[in-house]
Parts: C-alpha cells; sequence; structure tokens
C-alpha cells in the first residue's frame, strides 16, 4: 500500500511512522506536516535513508500542496492525524484550528473523492479525539460511538466538525472512510506544553508545575503506541463507515497524576520528592475546562480484537526516560514560540496555591 500519514512529524504520527515503517518494508509511507510549533523533523529522523519512507513539508488546508502531493505519491490510504490539538490555544485564537482542522480535512477528503475514482480498495481514515463528546460527571458511564455530541472549546468544536465532514463523504459520495475518536495521549515525541512533558519536563528542570484549578478534572490516558496499534488495526480490518472509540482505561484526576510523575522523577534522578512534589502550583481554570471524561472500546475490542498493552504507571516511566535520555529533541522543541506560549498562558494566571499549602479560591465541580 501506498500511505500518507498527515502530521507526519508530529506527536502521534510519528509514533505511528517510527512503528510501522520498519515492520511494513513493502509498504511505502508518506509524512506530510506544515512542521508547525508541534512538529519536528528530528521526530522522524530515525526513519531517514529507509526506501519506503519520505517527508513532504506542506499544509493540508491548501488545495495546491494537497493536489501536488496526491499526483506525487498516489496514496491508497490517508492517515489523517493532522490536527491543531491544544485546547488552551483554541481559546485564546480559534481561527487556525477551524483552518486546519475542518478546511484542511475538507481538502483531503476532496482530493480523495476526485482522485479514487474505481481504482481499487482505498481508505480514509480521521484521527479525533473523545472531547467531541463534551464532559462526564463522576458517576456518568463512558462515552460510546453513539454519545451525542456536546463539544466545549473551539478545538472540540472543530474536531467535530471535521468528523461530521468525513462521515457525510462517506454517506454522499460514498468515500471508505473510517473514524477513531481517541482519549487523552501521552508517551515520547508530545509537544513540552501538552500537561505530561511539562510536568516531566519542570520537574526535572525544578521549576513550577502548575495545575488548573483543584487540579480534580480527570481523563481517561493512551499511551500513544497502544492508540498506533489501534488505528492500523481499524485499516486492516474496520468496517468503512464505521467509528470506533480508542480508550486506555486508566482514569487519573489530573493532580493525582502530576503526583505521580513528580515521584517517578524523584525515583529516577534521586532527588527528594518531597522537593519535586514542593513545585505543584494551583493555578486558575481555563474556560469551558471539561471536569471528566472516559471512554468505552467494548465495540474496537469486540470487533477487531484490539486491547491496550501498557499499563499507566510502566508507561508513565518509559516516557518520562525517553524524554531524559533525548536531550536534543527537547531543546529543538523549546525556546522562541514554545516559550512565548508559556509565559503568554501560565504567568499571567493567578496562582491559587501551592500543592503544600492551602488551595484557595476554587470548589469542586
Amino acid at each position: 500500500m501506498r500511505i500518507l500519514v498527515t502530521g507526519g512529524a508530529g506527536f502521534i504520527g510519528s509514533n505511528f511512522l517510527n512503528m510501522l515503517v520498519p515492520r511494513y518494508p513493502a509498504h511505502s509511507f508518506v509524512a506530510l506536516d506544515k512542521l508547525t510549533y508541534a512538529g519536528n523533523p528530528l521526530s522522524v529522523a530515525d526513519l531517514e535513508g529507509a526506501k519506503n519512507f519520505a517527508l513532504e513539508v506542506g499544509d493540508i488546508a491548501d488545495a495546491d500542496t494537497v493536489a501536488r502531493v496526491f499526483d506525487q505519491h498516489r496514496p491508497d490510504v490517508v492517515v489523517h492525524f493532522a490536527a491543531e490539538t491544544h485546547v488552551d490555544r483554541s481559546i485564546v485564537d480559534p481561527t487556525e484550528f477551524v483552518r486546519t482542522n475542518v478546511v484542511g480535512t475538507l481538502q483531503l477528503l476532496n482530493a480523495c473523492k476526485t482522485r479514487w475514482k474505481g481504482e481499487g480498495p482505498r481508505r480514509f481514515h480521521h484521527v479525533s479525539t473523545d472531547e467531541v463528546y463534551g464532559s462526564l460527571g463522576d458517576d456518568d458511564p463512558a462515552f460510546t460511538e453513539d454519545t451525542r455530541y456536546d463539544p466545549s472549546s473551539p478545538y472540540a468544536a472543530s474536531k467535530a466538525s471535521s468528523d461530521h465532514l468525513v462521515r457525510a463523504f462517506h454517506r454522499t459520495y460514498g468515500l471508505p472512510i473510517t473514524v477513531t475518536n481517541c482519549s487523552n495521549n501521552y508517551g515520547p515525541r508530545q509537544a513540552p506544553e501538552k500537561l505530561i512533558p511539562l510536568t516531566i519536563l519542570n520537574a526535572l528542570d525544578g521549576r513550577e508545575l502548575p495545575v488548573y484549578g483543584t487540579g480534580r478534572n480527570c481523563r481517561d490516558w493512551l499511551y500513544v503506541e497502544d492508540h498506533c496499534e489501534a488505528v492500523w488495526a481499524v485499516i486492516e480490518r474496520g468496517v468503512p463507515g464505521r467509528t470506533y472509540n480508542v480508550g486506555g482505561g486508566e482514569e487519573r484526576r489530573n493532580i493525582d497524576l502530576v503526583r505521580t510523575i513528580g515521584q517517578l522523577v524523584a525515583e529516577e534522578t534521586g532527588r527528594p520528592e518531597a522537593e519535586i512534589l514542593g513545585l505543584i502550583r494551583f493555578v486558575e481554570d481555563r474556560p469551558g475546562h471539561d471536569w471528566r471524561y472516559a471512554v468505552d472500546s467494548s465495540k474496537l475490542r469486540a470487533e477487531l480484537g484490539w486491547a491496550p498493552r501498557v499499563e499507566l504507571p510502566a508507561a508513565l516511566r518509559r516516557t518520562l526516560r525517553w524524554y531524559m535520555s533525548n536531550p536534543a529533541w527537547v531543546e529543538s522543541m523549546r525556546g522562541g514560540e514554545h516559550d512565548r506560549w508559556m509565559e503568554k498562558n501560565y504567568e499571567g494566571r493567578q496562582q491559587l496555591g501551592s500543592a503544600a499549602g492551602t488551595h484557595h479560591g476554587r470548589t469542586e465541580r
């Protein structure tokens, strides 16, 4: 197969390629990435020289770029990871989220519709998020594929829009599509402004560990390699037109997750645990912050036999060790845009207390 992976130099896309390019030498893989703040050519540097891999730099929202890549590489399969994904950034400025997540998806769908007439098996796989479903209460059942869409943030709304477009192209034009909605991913090569790498790197550097609100918001965590295996299973064996939820089954409150990471950093570095945990600072919550996510993956497990292989504690340690062992990658992602964002998003927020002191200003929902 000829496989186009959008966002291939980003977090999940690069892990997908690093896993599958060496595993399937008979398939050819092309990464298409704009190389914004979240994309890094170092994330696919180990694939340089592989005969079945190429990197194309370009914007999926630009029709001419998409047409050029399709005409040059003639993909049989599109694995669509490319997206603006950081909720905080979408709150500050939703514009780029609509451009990339909605318009970019439309350009890819149009290219597939135009070029895939009568040419054998094809697949457009769309990678989406559980955030399209909105927020759960403490006792609500997990999201299923039939849960009503109720996005809270501009990011989630843009992904919901792209999901609807993908399904509309299946119903209207017969485009062979599949969709996965995943829970929060973590692992190697994730941009340092996301919660887990931010906590890891700040703890290693002795910087404050910001936690929104009370820290009691709860997320279902999915190790990136388990997610990539799920996506590949859907591409190979999933039924066209169907949606599959992908969850790790590892729900944690944000504050508990941050404390676990702090304990792991203490173990790996020999520094006092109390010193690291004392860096936790509760900061003003972000607007529209969803309370809880939980994902029911029983459909994926039953139909395709997928299940996560790595439990959260072991995968967190593996992730920490990756960041500790790849300082060149970390430094390439820091500075410039990253530092400006961190200053803009966190330094201006009201501090509500430290982990060691009294937490003022917020109550539980």
